[in-house]
C-alpha cells in the first residue's frame, strides 16, 4: 500500500502529537465550562481519530457514532450527505463534539450540525483531523458555545490513510498522505 503513495503529508508522530494538543484543549474548554462533552465520531473515517482523542481527554464523557454517506465509492462528494446511521446516545440539552476526520466541501458536516440541533443538542463544537478550506462549499456554523478544533490544514490533494480511505481500502496507514492518481482514476 505505501507504494501507492504519492508522498506524506502528516507522519504518525505528527498526528499523535497534535491529537494531544486537541485533546488537551478539549480538556481545558470543557472544564473551565463544567460540561461533560458527548463526543460524537463520524463513521468509518473518523474511527482512528476518535479512540486516540478520547484516551487523551481527561473528562467524563460519552462517546457515540453517526453515519453521513455522501461519496460512495468515489473521489468527489455527491453535495446531498443523507445521515444513514443515528445516533444511540440522547444527546438532548447535551454540549455535543462531532468527531470528523476530515472537512471538504462542509455540506456533511452542516448536515450533521443540523443533525445534532434537531435532536436537542445544546452546542455543537468540532473537532476535526484535516481541514481542506479550498474545497469548501457550505461554511457551517458552530452551534451555542460550541468551538472549531482543527488538526492540520490540508492541501487540495486526495488523501488517505489514518482513517481516511478510498474505496474503503488505505485506513490502516498510520500517516496521512496523497494518494497517486493512478490509483482512483
Amino acid at each position: 500500500m505505501d507504494d501507492h503513495i504519492e508522498k506524506i503529508l502528516f507522519t504518525e508522530q505528527q498526528i499523535s502529537q497534535r491529537v494531544w494538543e486537541l485533546a488537551s484543549t478539549i480538556t481545558a474548554d470543557f472544564k473551565a465550562s463544567g460540561a461533560a462533552p458527548a463526543v460524537v465520531a463520524v463513521a468509518t473515517g473518523a474511527f482512528l481519530l476518535v479512540a486516540d482523542l478520547v484516551r487523551e481527554i481527561h473528562l467524563p464523557i460519552t462517546v457515540d457514532f453517526v453515519r453521513a454517506e455522501s461519496y460512495g465509492s468515489g473521489t468527489v462528494s455527491n453535495g446531498q450527505p443523507a445521515v444513514s446511521f443515528g445516533l444511540k446516545l440522547d444527546v438532548r440539552g447535551k454540549h455535543v463534539i462531532l468527531v470528523e476526520d476530515i472537512v471538504d466541501t462542509g455540506n456533511t458536516l452542516s448536515c450533521l450540525i443540523d443533525y445534532m440541533k434537531t435532536n436537542g443538542a445544546s452546542s455543537v463544537s468540532v473537532c476535526a483531523l484535516l481541514d481542506k478550506p479550498a474545497r469548501r462549499k457550505v461554511h457551517f456554523q458552530v452551534v451555542g458555545e460550541g468551538k472549531y478544533y482543527r488538526g492540520f490544514e490540508c492541501p487540495d490533494d486526495f488523501v488517505v490513510g489514518y482513517g481516511l480511505d478510498f474505496a474503503e481500502q488505505y485506513r490502516n496507514l498510520p500517516y496521512v498522505g496523497v494518494l497517486k492518481p493512478e490509483i482512483y482514476k
